[in-house]
């Protein structure tokens, strides 16, 4: 049954903050029943807990949205140093926190590495990768990279300190202008729809309110190596990207899904990097398919 859906985004059902053992705070947001199936979130480049997907899809499907805050990003506390297991190890303790047991995991954009990140470390039931930030530092991409993105990967990569003293220099403007510059129509139909925009600047705004040191130490960790090992990733894993993505993947997540085995790539017509929103439905029914038949 195709479900009829008004608005690509709803405000939270609950907002909230954990404290962590030691003494750190994860805000997190949901939507959907509270004792739905947990779906976890790691949401895109400098966003918050605030901006969720699925507007009337998860309620339908019986889902739990949780979204959270990366450490500095909105309310969670800065966790200067961070890495992929760190962010990890938050998972698991947030998922003891507020009952999620071994959820499902989605990962947008550039939260697709955390997500991944959580996957290897066993914090993962299933995983869909949504318009994913790919790793562009992989050597197989040196070639194929535009001119900019090369330089700022192998600065990244080569001076990691000195890229995220660079990227700390960001705000949720320049984020906003750098993503409508970027998209193609198809998109901006998406992000330029008043609800979603305000939503979305909302959740930029929040992300910087501590300052964009959070955002800084996201982009290095997703523009560097990363450190875990993609071919040891066992749960079910879909990979999904948007045809007329070019932001994400220089491949649309060809490479990605090779180097996992059993991962599932979904290419679709007609949309980029607002996927997301666009095909919720088919994500969620897909990855809780996959969760169930996990388990």
């Amino acid at each position: 049954m195709m479900l009829i859906v008004t608005g690509y985004v709803d405000v939270p059902a609950r907002l909230g903050e954990s404290a962590l053992s030691d003494g750190r705070l994860l805000g997190w947001a949901e939507w959907g029943p509270l004792d739905g199936v947990p779906v976890l979130l790691c949401p895109g480049a400098a966003t918050s807990r605030w901006l969720g997907f699925g507007a009337g899809v998860v309620e339908a499907l019986g889902v739990r949205l949780v979204s959270v805050d990366r450490p500095g990003l909105g309310v969670s506390t800065p966790a200067p140093g961070r890495t992929f297991s760190d962010f990890a190890g938050d998972m698991q303790q947030l998922c003891v926190l507020r009952g999620l047991e071994r959820p499902v995991v989605a990962g947008n954009s550039q939260g697709a590495p955390f997500a991944l990140a959580c996957a290897a470390e066993g914090v993962a039931s299933a995983l869909a990768v949504v318009s994913g930030a790919d790793e562009v530092a992989a050597p197989q991409f040196a070639s194929v990279l535009e001119a900019d993105l090369r330089g700022l990967v192998e600065r990244t990569v080569r001076d990691p300190v000195g890229a995220e003293e660079f990227f700390a220099g960001f705000t949720a403007d320049a984020m906003w202008d750098m993503v409508m510059a970027g998209s193609p129509g198809c998109d901006l139909a998406v992000y330029q729809d008043p609800d979603f925009a305000a939503g979305y600047r909302r959740a930029l705004n929040e992300a910087f309110t501590q300052g964009a040191a959070g955002y800084a130490r996201d982009t290095v960790l997703a523009m560097g190596r990363w450190p875990f090992a993609l071919d040891e990733i066992t749960v079910p894993v879909d990979i999904w990207y948007g045809e007329q993505d070019t932001s994400h993947s220089p491949d649309n997540g060809a490479l990605l899904a090779a180097r996992m085995p059993g991962a599932d790539h979904h290419v679709v017509p007609e949309i980029g990097g607002a996927l997301l929103w666009t095909h919720a439905e088919s994500i969620l029914t897909l990855l809780l398919e996959k969760a169930i038949t996990d388990g």
